[in-house]
């Protein structure tokens, strides 16, 4: 969308991921660079690279993310491991943490428009945040911080010119929804009130563009769910 739209994009992701595919048909204005957003230095570089490819940074939309499911105790009565609540949360929270503080110190070099605005962060949570399921313990809490991170980033940063939201989609039909049997699969989609089908990626990135060209947008979290509430 972005591309389409005439902007200058990088793609970050994993470099397994379909990220480098995606870049290459969308033509030399997006450019991919393989980071993996637990590492400092991945995330340091591929900001870099971003500011470099686009000579500046004005958007960043901040979509890593993993769902590790999984009970805190287990079916023995033993507590489990702590390692998968620490790797969600070390991506999905503090990777997109590093990621927001790595972007605004390049928006603040940013020209300001006639608002004084300079740069916008757009980050992803969930409903889950809201109405967390049993067995998600990690993406829940994870989530739930990023979505409470929204204002108090939009206060901090607001001196210099940056806005701050969050998307907190539903049911969508994105890779974290590939491994999902088909019963389950149905059973997530029977929650929306309308319509009654997964979100697409192309509905999620209307949004976006929404809130960037509305600069009275800010502070807040936005569902995108056709009514769903998890249960």
């Amino acid at each position: 969308m972005f591309g389409a739209g005439g902007a200058t994009v990088t793609i970050s992701d994993l470099p397994n991921s379909a990220g480098r595919a995606l870049a290459d048909e969308l033509g030399e204005s997006v450019a991919f660079r393989s980071t993996d957003v637990t590492d400092e230095g991945q995330v340091t570089a591929a900001v870099d690279f971003a500011v470099r490819h686009g000579e500046g940074l004005d958007v960043c939309v901040n979509c890593a993310g993993i769902n590790l499911g999984g009970r805190l105790l287990g079916p023995d009565g033993v507590p489990r491991s702590l390692d998968r609540f620490r790797s969600a949360i070390e991506v999905n929270l503090i990777g997109l943490v590093d990621v927001i503080r790595r972007s605004v110190a390049a928006m603040t070099a940013n020209e300001p428009n006639e608002d004084g605005e300079r740069g916008l962060i757009v980050n992803l949570a969930s409903i889950a945040a809201f109405e967390g399921q049993a067995g998600q313990s990690a993406y829940t809490a994870s989530k739930a911080g990023v979505g409470a991170l929204t204002l108090q980033l939009a206060r901090e940063l607001a001196p210099v010119g940056i806005r701050v939201l969050a998307i907190a989609p539903g049911m969508m039909d994105t890779p974290m929804f590939e491994g999902i049997g088909e019963a389950e699969r149905q059973a997530l989609t029977d929650l929306h009130i309308f319509p009654r089908r997964l979100g697409r990626a192309a509905e999620l990135a209307g949004l976006v563009r929404c809130l960037v060209e509305t600069p009275m947008m800010n502070g807040a979290v936005i569902r995108i769910d056709a009514g769903a509430r998890l249960r």
